[in-house]
């Protein structure tokens, strides 16, 4: 199984897709594809060349071939330029790592009504600002079903924007909270039940063990900030789609447990050294070494190779609970498909769509490229459950996560939340009034990040 290239999002850096461990030959690999199609496509009597746009997700560092690269995105739009019939091509552009870039980049051809975007891997959190600005293309309404039914729900939420679906779930996401067996049952811990936060920072702290989060100042803390804050019943925004006058409720009950949790953390012996600059790859690390605790992160994690050494030592479970007796909500990650508004060849593209997300290619990427699938069949598929022991709590954390609040200005907000939330170290119960503060006057334009 190989690793997928998501913080995140995923978490998350890029739904996630970027990890900092992508290799260079992620971007060899795509050039080669990219150009062998272009070489290929026929000219203007041959088919149509769809591009499509994707997050990095390639690990391998040989050259481009079919068997070389299964269940990459690569490979996927190589079969489905073969299953096409000769109907369309794809070519395939890579995005930078960081999410962020990743949006700044289409946005930037989006906004010049760029027609050369056919296809786009978009993280979830820019899914409702693209479809505000008019960026994305319609689905017609008779096709919604194909990329709803048997979808998993959290997949759809993060999908769907003013209650149509805007882009087609490619792959979902979820974090689970991994322990050491030993440590757990050092501490009396039941894992078979429910566990809180305040629970496994008070078993860390007991057996002299670590709890890794992410917590450094980008978007993978706003994804933690956001699962404790629903875990406690709350959200970050309200009436998401007023836009800039939307309600910004980080100052609330739900807010303040989840600020009292990342002080709690931060405060205690539990806490990974370099708490504060900690992402995906530094959690893990922290958790592979002999004082490894617990850790929440995504599910690559069971095959990474930092992992190798403590396998037979590693248990999973559904995400802490924020609050006692509160179902946990856990993080939501993953890429939407969506068809560029500008296309010259919307009906192609919808057919690829359908292609790439079907459930042959969505369960060869999850075995491959590691990212967990968004329709609920693939869950059951039998080399899927022997890949992935946790693929059942993979499937329920998913129709159980929160996704970050669907609104057109999730960039400002997350950037704003963060700022307010880090250090790690400074949080206090002051903390959520002050993040709702800079949040609600950096919509309004009263202040600038």
């Amino acid at each position: 199984m190989r690793r997928p290239a998501e913080d995140g999002p995923g978490g998350e850096r890029s739904n996630t897709a970027s990890r900092p461990w992508l290799r260079r030959g992620a971007l060899a690999t795509a050039a080669v594809l990219a150009s062998s199609l272009v070489a290929g496509c026929g000219g203007d009597e041959g088919p149509p060349t769809l591009t499509w746009y994707i997050n990095p997700d390639v690990t391998n560092t040989e050259p481009f071939t079919a068997e070389g690269d299964p269940g990459g995105q690569a490979w996927i739009a190589l079969q489905c330029s073969e299953q096409s019939g000769g109907a369309y091509d794809i070519e395939v552009q890579l995005l930078p790592n960081d999410a962020s870039a990743q949006r700044e980049q289409l946005v930037r051809r989006l906004a010049a009504n760029d027609s050369g975007i056919d296809l786009m891997s978009l993280d979830p959190p820019f899914t409702a600002e693209f479809a505000t600005a008019g960026f994305l293309a319609d689905i017609p309404e008779e096709a919604e079903s194909e990329f709803s039914d048997g979808v998993l729900q959290g997949a759809i939420d993060h999908a769907t924007w003013e209650d149509e679906l805007v882009a087609a779930p490619f792959w979902a996401n979820t974090q689970l909270l991994w322990y050491r067996k030993s440590v757990a049952q050092q501490a009396g811990l039941n894992m078979e039940q429910p566990v809180t936060w305040d629970q496994i920072i008070q078993a860390a702290a007991e057996t002299d063990t670590t709890v890794g989060v992410q917590a450094d100042r980008y978007e993978g803390y706003a994804v933690w900030i956001n699962a404790l804050i629903a875990g406690a019943g709350g959200t970050i925004v309200e009436n998401a789609e007023e836009g800039k006058d939307a309600t910004i409720t980080v100052d609330s009950d739900a807010g303040r447990e989840a600020a009292r949790v990342i002080q709690t953390l931060s405060e205690s012996p539990a806490a990974v050294s370099g708490m504060s600059t900690s992402q995906e790859t530094e959690s893990l690390a922290a958790f592979s070494r002999e004082n490894g605790g617990f850790l929440v992160n995504w599910p690559y994690i069971y095959a990474d190779p930092g992992t190798e050494g403590i396998r037979d030592d590693i248990g999973w479970t559904r995400y802490p609970r924020t609050v006692e007796g509160e179902e946990s909500r856990p993080p939501l990650g993953g890429i939407n498909l969506g068809i560029g508004a500008f296309s010259e060849h919307k009906e192609e593209a919808l057919d690829a769509v359908r292609c790439i997300t079907s459930e042959e290619n969505q369960k060869a990427y999850m075995l491959q490229a590691g990212n967990p699938a968004a329709r609920e069949a693939v869950y059951d598929d039998p080399e899927v459950r022997e890949a992935y022991p946790m693929a059942d709590v993979i499937r329920e954390s998913i129709d159980a996560a929160a996704p970050r609040t669907p609104t057109p200005y999730w960039s400002d907000v997350s950037a704003a939340l963060q700022r307010s939330f880090h250090t790690p170290g400074q949080v206090d119960e002051n903390t959520p009034a002050e993040a709702n503060s800079l949040i609600t006057d950096v919509l309004q334009g009263r202040s600038l990040l």
